[in-house]
């Protein structure tokens, strides 16, 4: 049953989105600050994207205890291992071969217009050189990008706007209908805004609402396994892809 089918489920339901909207105003209001820190540590790099990896890892901790929850509540776990593990399997070998043809016809169309070149990341095009591709030398760069990558953004991330903010809005607006287990419904949609939205300070480029999509995925997941697991490596396994065909590509 969802809580919003229990006596006081309704009363519950509006506080937990009261807590979800205030929660997300004060986690981007702070982001939008710290992305400005333009500095670079020895052996925490960026300052700036190492501080919002904190806020976003230490939000749900203090939502948490301030309801008398634990993270476990919110997805902090990797049980059921199993659903985990074929979830991720599977979302994997659909969405990176796709991703890598959107890719492809993206950057043919766009940089073979002179009226499309906005459209495409500034200097892209000038490493563009058709389907033609130079096999990546990967070293410990790549390696520490991609260890970046799931234990700086994708977890700290997929923990606060799907673990903790999803739930939330579940509680608030439970899921009009499932598929496959996952809940589809308003708060789905506006988790996914809410993380497309929290993307644009940094360069203030719109094509990072593009985010949204994403979203929806690691959301559905979120909803289908009642863990963060699944959202995580897949989350930072298509930002490797993406960095990957970048270096096999854009030369």
């Amino acid at each position: 049953m969802t809580s919003g089918s229990l006596p006081g489920g309704r009363t519950a339901g509006w506080h937990a989105g009261r807590v979800a909207l205030w929660s997300y105003l004060a986690v981007a209001a702070l982001v939008a600050v710290l992305v400005r820190i333009d500095v670079t540590v020895p052996a925490i790099g960026h300052l700036g994207s190492a501080l919002v990896a904190v806020v976003f890892l230490y939000a749900p901790v203090l939502i948490a205890w301030r309801r008398h929850e634990d993270l476990v509540d919110y997805g902090f776990r990797t049980d059921p291992v199993g659903p985990n593990l074929r979830l991720c399997a599977i979302t994997l070998v659909v969405i990176l071969p796709a991703f890598l043809g959107v890719y492809l016809l993206f950057y043919d169309v766009v940089c073979g217009s002179r009226e499309l070149r906005a459209l495409a990341p500034p200097g892209t095009c000038a490493g563009w050189d058709g389907v033609n591709y130079e096999t990546p030398r990967l070293g410990w760069a790549f390696l520490e990008f991609a260890a970046v990558q799931l234990v700086v953004v994708a977890l700290p991330e997929e923990l606060f706007f799907r673990g903790c903010l999803h739930r939330l809005l579940e509680e608030r607006f439970p899921p009009a209908r499932r598929w496959l287990g996952g809940g589809v419904g308003w708060a789905l949609v506006l988790s996914s805004v809410a993380f497309a939205v929290v993307h644009l300070p940094k360069h203030g480029d719109p094509r990072a609402l593009a985010t949204f999509f994403p979203g929806l995925l690691f959301g559905w997941m979120r909803s289908a396994t009642g863990s963060i697991a699944a959202p995580v490596v897949v989350h930072a396994a298509s930002n490797i892809w993406v960095r990957l065909l970048d270096l096999t590509f854009l030369r």
